[in-house]
Parts: structure tokens; C-alpha cells; sequence
């Protein structure tokens, strides 16, 4: 069995504490900072208590970096509030107008495509532990997780939004406008999490020796 250097997943570690570090100073709301960068800092600690038990791929720790940055830089601004004009025009010549609708920032809305990338990871945990035998069912339960966070976090949100009330509510809820917006999170989260899962099974020759 190969032994992957510790290298990679170190150096990913520092740069996002360095971007964390940064973003932490005066951010726009800090009620809305505490509350996106909480689920954030759980979820690290859990790859840091487990990672001398089981060590995902470098790209699979690539890939959440990616996704933890990405959160953190829409925890800084508020999601609604990230300057996107770039990105929002990009996605517009896409044609993806329905779910990705001109005149909203749609910061959040890539996002939540992008919390799709632990489904790589999911489809590599459970292959390389032979929690399942089969790239199908590999793929099936990555992508039901991520499903089943996204209404769960949806849930969170909206328990936030009544509870906290006000800007910061309104802030960390981040619908816009949208009264379908959190059912478009979802469908994004699993359209993330299909691909994302796709790409584990594609790749998985890089990493199913480690």
C-alpha cells in the first residue's frame, strides 16, 4: 500500500487558515460570520481528528480546500454581498437562467454546486473502505448525502433566519427574493454531488491504492 505524503494536505490546511485568519478581521456582519463559518470549523476538525485513521486523496482535500475557501470568502462579505458582477455575467452567457437567474448574485447559488465536491471524497471513503463493493452504489450514497445535508441545512438556515431575525437572519439565509430558493440550493447541492461523484469514480485509479 502507497503511503501519501503529508505534504499536500498540510500545505492545503495552512493556506486556508491564512484565508481565514485574513477574513476574520471586520467582516461585513459578524453574526453572519459566526454562523457560516461554525458548520466550517466542525468540519475540519473532523478531517483533523480522523486523518491518522484514514487519509483521503490530495485532490479529494484539494477539492474540499476549494469548497472551505470558497464558503469562508462568502462568510466574510455574506453571500448576497461577494462582488460577483465577473461571475454572474459568466453564468448568465451560460443559459442557465432558470436556476441561475440574471439580476440576483449567484455567489451562493455556485456554491452550493460546489458543496458537491465531497462527493468525491464520500465515493472515495466508501470504496477505499469497502463500505460498499460497487461504483454504483458508491456513487448513489454520496449523492443521497449530499441530499440529505442539503435539506438538512436548508432546515438551519431557516431555523437561523426565524430565530436571529433582522439583517443577519436575512443575511445567512440569503434568499434574495427567491421563494424557491431553497429548493434551487438543493437541486444545485445534488447536481454538485452527481458530478462531483462522477469524477470519483473516473479518477479513482489515482487514489484507490493509497
Amino acid at each position: 500500500m502507497q503511503l501519501q505524503s503529508h505534504k499536500t494536505p498540510l500545505t492545503l490546511l495552512a493556506i486556508y487558515t491564512l484565508l481565514f485568519v485574513t477574513l476574520a478581521i471586520n467582516p461585513y456582519d459578524r453574526a453572519t460570520w459566526w454562523a457560516e463559518n461554525i458548520p466550517i470549523w466542525i468540519m475540519i476538525g473532523i478531517l483533523v481528528l480522523t486523518y491518522s485513521r484514514f487519509q483521503f486523496s490530495n485532490f479529494g482535500y484539494f477539492l474540499m480546500t476549494l469548497f472551505l475557501c470558497y464558503h469562508t470568502i462568502g462568510g466574510y462579505f455574506t453571500f448576497e454581498l461577494v462582488p460577483f458582477d465577473w461571475g454572474n455575467k459568466a453564468l448568465s452567457e451560460l443559459g442557465f437562467d432558470f436556476i441561475l437567474p440574471e439580476g440576483r448574485n449567484n455567489f451562493d447559488r455556485l456554491g452550493h454546486f460546489l458543496v458537491g465536491v465531497f462527493a468525491y471524497p464520500a465515493v472515495e471513503v466508501s470504496l477505499r473502505q469497502k463500505w460498499v463493493h460497487n461504483n454504483l452504489m458508491a456513487w448513489l450514497f454520496a449523492v443521497f448525502a449530499l441530499g440529505f445535508w442539503a435539506a438538512s441545512y436548508e432546515i438551519i438556515e431557516m431555523a437561523y433566519a426565524i430565530t436571529e431575525g433582522g439583517e443577519s437572519g436575512a443575511a445567512f439565509l440569503g434568499s434574495q427574493g427567491d421563494i424557491w430558493d431553497a429548493q434551487k440550493d438543493m437541486l444545485m447541492d445534488i447536481l454538485g454531488g452527481a458530478v462531483f461523484g462522477l469524477l470519483a469514480l473516473f479518477n479513482q485509479r489515482n487514489w484507490r491504492n493509497k
